[in-house]
């Protein structure tokens, strides 16, 4: 727990001057809700839509956005994939593909950052849902590995006007997702080793494998950093 503590803590830090602009929205000029879409890097390529609303009352010093992503992943080592959910075998030629679901709730608040004067710091939940899909071609195997997360992330966003009703939106963010149980096949790892199922490891004394060794060979999200791009659109 102390971990994750202090991994929330650097997120956070991460982000200067949070104070700056608490209390200084300018309600986007009047506007109440907007619609976005944003793509770029997500740990892999990502696409993002979102709707927010911008004036909740005249006392909220913030607005809040409801967004959907989707991202492509690299899933993590097929190999040690199918030895840790499957079975030992080393026949056939792997194929891998990965994506997630991501969900989450922003904060957003004015305050200066980089002299840009539509700068935003967002912050909030999150929630993932993952799938690695392997396949082992000639193998006679096809299996998903799936985990299902909640986390928290935080970023800044640069709005730049093109028109009265629509800006191109900069997306710079880090997210973090707590550790959960993977599972595949008829096969669970979790966190606390109350595992379901595991496989026995043929390379060491056939010990039964752990949650360390299914969270080092899937790339199930973790620290998910953001570098995206688009635009965002008043509705009303």
């Amino acid at each position: 727990m102390k971990k994750e503590f202090s991994i929330i803590l650097i997120i956070f830090s991460l982000i200067p001057g949070t104070r700056d602009g608490f209390g200084q929205e300018k309600l986007s000029g009047g506007h109440v809700f907007s619609a976005g879409i944003k793509t770029g890097y997500n740990r892999g390529f990502g696409v993002h839509a979102d709707f927010t609303v911008h004036k909740l009352s005249e006392e909220i010093p913030f607005k809040l956005r409801f967004g959907i992503g989707y991202n492509k992943l690299d899933p993590g080592n097929s190999f040690e994939a199918r030895r840790i959910f499957i079975n030992n075998a080393t026949n056939g030629v792997p194929e891998k593909k990965g994506r997630s679901f991501d969900y989450r709730l922003d904060f957003i608040f004015v305050h200066t950052f980089l002299k840009v004067k539509q700068s935003y710091l967002v912050f909030g939940p999150r929630y993932s849902s993952f799938t690695g899909n392997f396949k082992f071609v000639g193998g006679n195997e096809d299996f998903d590995v799936t985990s299902r997360q909640w986390g928290i992330g935080a970023g800044e966003e640069l709005n730049f006007s093109m028109t009265r009703k629509l800006d191109l939106v900069i997306a710079l963010g880090l997210d973090y997702y707590f550790p959960n149980t993977l599972t595949g096949h008829d096969t669970s790892y979790s966190p606390d080793n109350e595992n379901v199922n595991p496989r026995n490891d043929n390379q060491n004394g056939d010990i039964p494998f752990t949650y360390k060794d299914a969270d080092g060979a899937i790339n199930q999200p973790k620290f998910m950093p953001r570098i995206m791009i688009g635009l965002n659109y008043y509705l009303k």
